[in-house]
């Protein structure tokens, strides 16, 4: 652990600070080779060439195994796409900053640099050297049985290593020598960083013609075996998230991006740019199941695609309201004893749309208006890098965390820039927490669940999240504000509240000073206090198809209307004889709407067409 701990510090000294600019793309308009010409000045402006030695620092933040995902260690240990092995144990694994060496007998021995464009080729000259996007970190046994061959794949192997990958005789038309051929984990990322090689060089890639893959032009550059193989892997095996972190990484190490990784639909549009117009099937078989007060299961069987299907949007009453990449989803915040019809639609990478699925409905069952759920119930911004999150749960069962993330959102940023995923088979007793310190924390570290630096690398005016199925539940601190909350605080949610709130009332919280460990580990609530059904307050039409939205109250009514991402866009208030509220500016969607009583609160449902 004390092992852990340390390399836990050198990777917080190189944490993410930036994001890759929204308008980072905006200049690539085209298509073909005049794409390609445009994404070249995009990553050749701001690219800040290091130095060789820089690499190994560099590989601190952009090549280490932090993923929390089956098959991954998550220890921080170095990514090696040569020796990582997805499907069981590391055959062996390697530190940062040591075991670096030239020589060796067998694989573990030590790992080096390999260019996924041979050095030759370029006469080792920079940034080519040094461009951390193609040199990766690898065991040195491995690097030299590639050694410059050329990537793709394998007929027969005459020789394969410890995690599978194989080097042998050519499979490909149009190729006869030796290549080399990654496991499936890897080949995607492989392909994307010679396509990145392929534009960031442009202009000099023509004279690289030792490098068996280039055609000695500077727009195709490859040959035509090629880059079919390269294609090929890009769309089997698609981005991860921790390809993503790791583009994101590299920009702020080295000031430019890969845009393969960002947008993947790039390599079609420059080397394949006829344009994909077929629609994915309809996705079949959807099932609505298994309703609670406020949540409904939706299951359906997979669309197919001439490309590949990238998401699904889900329809709640015909209206958009949720999109995932997966086949199974649960849809969160519904209204009690409500029936809800659900519709799926499949999209690919080119925006082509399914036809609709078959329509299932479920109503949600009676109780309380959003039912229970997981909640932030403790957030300690304490000095240096004391930072914790304490997320409870009080639903009366077990829950598995696999379908929840935490989201950050910096200096009071509108839009989320950092998602933690709980690790793998990670629950919360009923009536326990769960606890997420930084680290380099050195407190409450008897009550730690898991060290994660993204994540709890927050200050005051940080917004965090807590989302279930990528739909925001709770939430702390409020999106575009940029105001300091909570510095050098530590909040504990009032035993009063016992469920989450997509909207951050600091009135929930107790505030206590900074580095406060008292409450971490545990929390109580005072259950059924704070929610109502207040049955007595109508609202109509609903769902809404005008400009006006009545609501029958008896007394004054506090009203707050969020969007389904948290965001509070109305804010007002009734009573019995001003009972009307003007909806003209909201979009179609649904809504949740908050009431608030001297008495009590509810939540309720608005649909507005």
């Amino acid at each position: 652990m004390k092992k852990l701990l340390l390399l836990s510090l050198i990777i917080t000294s190189f944490n993410v600070i930036a994001q890759i600019p929204a308008d980072y793309y905006d200049t690539a308009t085209g298509s073909g080779y005049t794409l390609k010409t445009q994404l070249r000045d995009i990553v050749t402006a701001g690219h800040s060439a290091n130095t060789y030695d820089d690499l190994y620092t560099g590989y601190v933040s952009t090549h280490s195994d932090d993923i929390a995902v089956a098959g991954y260690e998550n220890d921080g240990s170095i990514l090696d796409m040569y020796s990582e092995n997805p499907a069981g144990s590391d055959p062996y694994n390697y530190t940062h900053f040591n075991n670096q060496c030239g020589n060796q007998s067998a694989e573990g021995d030590c790992y080096n640099r390999e260019h996924l464009v041979p050095q030759s080729s370029f006469n080792s000259n920079f940034p080519m050297q040094s461009d951390i996007h193609h040199v990766v970190p690898s065991d040195v046994r491995v690097n030299n049985f590639r050694g410059s061959l050329a990537f793709g794949n394998v007929a027969t192997a005459d020789w394969t290593s410890l995690n599978g990958s194989l080097r042998g005789s050519s499979a490909m038309a149009g190729y006869n020598g030796t290549v080399f051929e990654p496991i499936d984990e890897f080949k995607g990322d492989i392909a994307r960083a010679l396509l990145y090689f392929a534009v960031r060089y442009e202009n000099t890639v023509d004279g690289y013609t030792s490098f068996v893959m280039f055609n000695g032009s500077n727009d195709q550059v490859f040959f035509d075996w090629a880059i079919t193989v390269l294609l090929e892997w890009h769309a089997a095996d698609p981005v991860s998230q921790h390809e993503i972190n790791r583009n994101t990484a590299a920009y702020n190490y080295q000031g430019n991006a890969n845009p393969f990784v960002d947008h993947p639909e790039y390599a079609a549009m420059i080397w394949n740019p006829t344009p994909d117009t077929e629609n994915p099937t309809a996705p079949t078989n959807l099932v609505a199941s298994n309703p609670t007060s406020s949540t409904v299961d939706l299951t359906w069987t997979a669309s197919t695609d001439n490309v590949a299907v990238t998401s699904y949007d889900i329809y709640v009453d015909n209206v958009n309201t949720y999109n995932t990449s997966n086949t199974s989803y649960t849809a969160i915040g519904l209204a009690a004893d409500t029936n809800f019809c659900f519709t799926v639609y499949a999209k690919d990478g080119a925006g082509n749309t399914s036809t609709v699925s078959n329509e299932d409905c479920a109503t949600t069952l009676a109780g309380g208006s959003s039912g229970p759920e997981l909640f932030f119930s403790e957030y300690v911004e304490g000095g240096s890098f004391n930072k914790i999150l304490e997320v409870a749960n009080f639903t009366g069962s077990s829950v598995d965390l696999s379908t929840y993330t935490l989201k950050r959102a910096n200096n009071g940023a509108a839009a989320w820039e950092t998602t933690y995923s709980f690790p793998v088979s990670s629950s919360i007793n009923d009536q326990d927490v769960y606890v997420i310190a930084n680290g380099a924390n050195a407190i409450c570290t008897g009550e730690v669940d898991d060290l994660n630096n993204d994540i709890t690398s927050f200050n005051g005016n940080d917004v965090l999240g807590l989302f279930k199925n990528d739909v925001l539940i709770d939430i702390i601190g409020v999106l575009g504000d940029g105001a300091d909350f909570a510095q050098n605080t530590t909040l504990v949610r009032k035993p009063t509240i016992n469920g989450p709130n997509t909207s951050f009332d600091i009135a929930e919280w107790g505030s206590f000073a900074q580095d406060t460990c008292t409450d971490i580990g545990s929390h109580s609530v005072t259950l059924a206090v704070n929610d109502y059904t207040l049955e007595s307050i109508r609202i109509y039409p609903n769902p809404a198809s005008g400009n006006t939205l009545t609501i029958e109250v008896l007394e004054n009514v506090t009203i707050s209307v969020f969007d389904i991402l948290g965001k509070q866009v109305l804010n007002t208030q009734v009573s019995r004889t001003n009972n009307q509220i003007d909806i003209s500016d909201l979009n179609s969607g649904i809504y949740m709407i908050r009431l608030q009583t001297e008495n009590g609160s509810a939540t309720k449902k608005l649909i507005k067409k």
